[in-house]
C-alpha cells in the first residue's frame, strides 16, 4: 500500500504546470485549534489507558502545514508483552466475561453498539485523521460512516455463525459436524493512508469469529485510532479484547514475532509484507496480507468519456494517489488517444488542491515529507525515460509550506517505464496507448501485482469480458469501489488471504471437524 522509497532519478528536467494548483493559490489554513488528542504518553491496554513504560516518542506532523502539534509513545516490548497478555487472558477468560464463549449474536451486538460509538465521534476521527495524513476532510468525513458500516455487515453474519455445518460421509454410516473456532489473538497492523478503515476491515470480523486484538497503527497516524479506543470501552466491550499499541516498525517486528501471538493481519508496502510474511511462515503462523498495486482503467472504443469524467479521480486518483487498488495506468485505445488524454488532463487541472481542511479540497498533501521525495523522484525518472506531462510534472507545488506535489498526467508511457510498473502512492497517472484489445489485456497483466482495476466500455457484456481476463483480485466496470459483502483479495504481489466477505471473516477461525456414526 504505501510507496516505495526509491533513488533519486537522473538530472531535474522540467514539464509544463498546467494547472493542478492554477486558481487554487489558498495556502493550507489552519487544522482546529484544539483536537482532542494531542501529546500523550499512554497505550490502550487492558480495558484502559495506561502509561507507557518506553522512554521513545513518536511526533506526529501536519503534513498540509508541516507543524508538529501531537506524538506518542514508543512502546517498550515489556508494553507490547503487557498488551498480548491482556488479549490473552481475554481469549482465555470464562464465563459472563469472556468473549470466544458469547453466542455469536451476543457479539453481534456489542459490534452494533460499537458502530454507534463510532458514529458519534464522526467528526474528530475526520479532522485528527486529516492533520495526520492530510487526507481531506471530503475523504475523511466518511470514516466513521464506513467503519460503522463495516461492523454492521460482520454483526449479520452472525447466523451464519450460528448455522449448524453438517456432512455426510460418503458411505452414508457417519456424519462430520464442522465447527469454527476463533483463531486466538490477532495482531493487526495498519497503513497511514486510511488508519481507521484499514485497521476496522480487519478488527470487526476479528471480534466477530471470537477473536482478541493487539493493534498497532502505523506511525504517521497514531492519534485518529485512539476513537476507536474509547468507542470500545463505550460499547462495553470486556476489557482486554482490543488493545492498541503504538511505535515504530520494531513495535510491529516484535508483535509479528511474540509467542502470544496466534494470527497476524497487515496492510502496506511489499517489501514489508514480504519480511512479515517470512516471519509468519517461520513460525507457521497464519497471515493475512494486502499489499500493493499498479492497476489499469482498461479503456474500451466505445466508451462514454463523459461517464468516465464523472469518476476518474474517484478510480484513479482517490486520496490524492494514496490508494492501493487505484488504477493508476490508463490503456487508451489508439483511435482515441487524444481526446481521452484532453479529458484527463483537463478534468485533473480542474479538481482543486489545497488545504486538507477546506470541503472542497479533491488533492491534498503527500502523507509525509519522504512520500512525498519519493512522488517527485517518480515524476523525474518519468521525464527521463521520454514520457511527457500533459500537466503537473517536476514543477513547483505552489506552496510555500507542506508536504504538495502537482497532480501530473504522463503521456507516451510506456510500459517498461518505472512509471508504468511501480507503485508511486500519489497524485499520478500514466496513459498508454493500445491498438488491440489482446494488447491491452496484455499491458493489464504485465504487472507484478494483482490488486484492482476498471473496464470502461458502453457495452456491459464487453466490458464483463474484458474483466475475466484480467489478472486481478477485483474489477469495477465503469467505477471502483469495495463491497463489505465481497471478498478483496490481492493476488500476486498484492498480497494473501481476502478480506471483507464472509471471506475476510473465515480469516480469523480455524476449522473443526467431529465426526460421529450415524447407524
Amino acid at each position: 500500500m504505501t510507496g516505495r522509497t526509491t533513488d533519486e532519478a537522473a538530472a531535474p528536467a522540467t514539464a509544463p504546470a498546467t494547472g493542478a494548483t492554477a486558481g487554487n493559490p489558498a495556502q493550507p489554513a489552519s487544522f482546529p485549534a484544539t483536537l482532542p488528542y494531542g501529546h500523550v504518553d499512554d497505550l490502550f491496554i487492558d480495558g484502559a489507558w495506561r502509561a507507557a513504560s518506553g522512554t521513545g516518542r513518536t511526533t506526529v506532523t501536519n503534513p498540509a502545514t508541516e507543524a508538529a502539534w501531537g506524538s506518542v509513545p514508543v512502546a517498550s516490548t515489556a508494553d507490547v508483552d503487557l498488551a498480548v497478555a491482556a488479549a490473552r487472558r481475554a481469549f482465555a477468560r470464562a464465563g459472563a466475561d469472556g468473549w470466544r464463549g458469547l453466542a455469536p449474536s451476543e457479539r453481534a451486538g456489542y459490534l452494533e453498539r460499537l458502530a454507534g460509538e463510532i458514529e458519534k465521534r464522526s467528526v474528530a476521527i475526520s479532522h485528527t485523521n486529516t492533520a495526520e495524513n492530510g487526507s481531506p476532510v471530503a475523504e475523511t468525513g466518511r470514516a466513521a460512516s464506513n467503519a460503522a458500516a463495516i461492523f454492521r455487515y460482520f454483526a449479520g453474519l452472525a447466523g451464519y455463525l450460528e448455522t449448524v455445518d453438517v456432512r455426510p460421509f460418503p458411505d452414508g454410516s457417519a456424519e462430520t459436524v464442522v465447527r469454527q473456532d476463533p483463531v486466538g489473538v490477532c495482531a493487526l497492523i495498519a497503513p497511514w493512508n486510511f488508519p481507521i478503515n484499514l485497521v476496522v476491515a480487519k478488527l470487526a470480523p476479528a471480534l466477530m469469529a471470537g477473536c482478541t486484538v493487539v493493534i498497532k497503527p502505523a506511525s504517521p497516524t497514531p492519534l485518529s485510532i485512539r476513537f476507536i479506543a474509547d468507542a470500545v470501552a463505550a460499547a462495553g466491550i470486556p476489557a482486554g479484547v482490543v488493545n492498541i499499541v503504538t511505535g515504530n516498525s520494531a513495535v510491529g517486528d516484535a508483535l509479528v514475532r511474540h509467542p502470544g501471538v496466534d494470527k497476524v493481519a497487515f496492510t502496506g508496502s511489499t517489501p514489508v509484507g514480504r519480511r512479515i510474511a517470512g516471519a509468519c511462515g517461520e513460525l507457521l503462523r497464519p497471515v493475512t496480507l494486502e499489499l500493493g498495486g499498479k492497476s489499469s482503467a482498461l479503456v474500451l472504443p466505445d466508451v462514454d468519456l463523459s461517464a468516465m469524467q464523472q469518476v476518474l479521480i474517484r478510480s484513479c486518483l482517490r486520496n490524492t494517489g494514496q490508494t492501493c487498488y487505484i488504477s493508476t495506468r490508463i490503456l487508451a485505445p489508439a483511435g482515441r488517444y487524444d481526446e481521452l488524454v484532453d479529458m484527463v488532463t483537463a478534468t485533473v487541472q480542474a479538481a482543486r488542491q489545497g488545504d486538507p481542511m477546506d470541503p472542497d479540497t479533491v488533492f491534498g498533501p503527500a502523507a509525509t515529507r519522504a512520500q512525498r521525495d519519493t512522488v517527485r523522484a517518480y515524476i523525474r525518472s518519468g521525464i527521463a525515460e521520454g514520457a511527457r506531462a500533459t500537466t503537473g510534472g517536476d514543477v513547483p507545488s505552489g506552496f510555500d509550506r507542506g508536504y504538495f506535489v502537482p497532480p501530473t498526467v504522463f503521456t507516451g508511457v510506456t510500459p517498461g517505464m518505472r512509471i508504468a510498473r511501480e507503485e508511486i502512492f500519489g497524485p499520478v497517472l500514466s496513459i498508454l496507448r493500445y491498438d488491440t484489445l489482446d494488447e491491452a489485456i496484455g499491458i493489464a497483466n504485465n504487472t507484478a501485482f494483482g490488486l484492482g482495476g476498471t473496464v470502461f466500455s458502453a457495452d456491459a457484456d464487453a466490458a464483463f469480458d474484458a474483466a475475466t481476463r484480467m489478472d486481478t483480485g477485483s474489477v469495477g466496470l465503469g467505477f471502483f469501489a469495495s463491497n463489505h459483502n465481497a471478498p478483496f483479495a490481492g493476488r500476486h504481489d498484492s498480497g494473501l488471504g481476502a478480506e471483507f466477505g464472509r471471506e475476510g471473516l473465515h480469516a480469523y477461525l480455524k476449522p473443526q471437524s467431529v465426526h460421529r456414526r450415524i447407524r
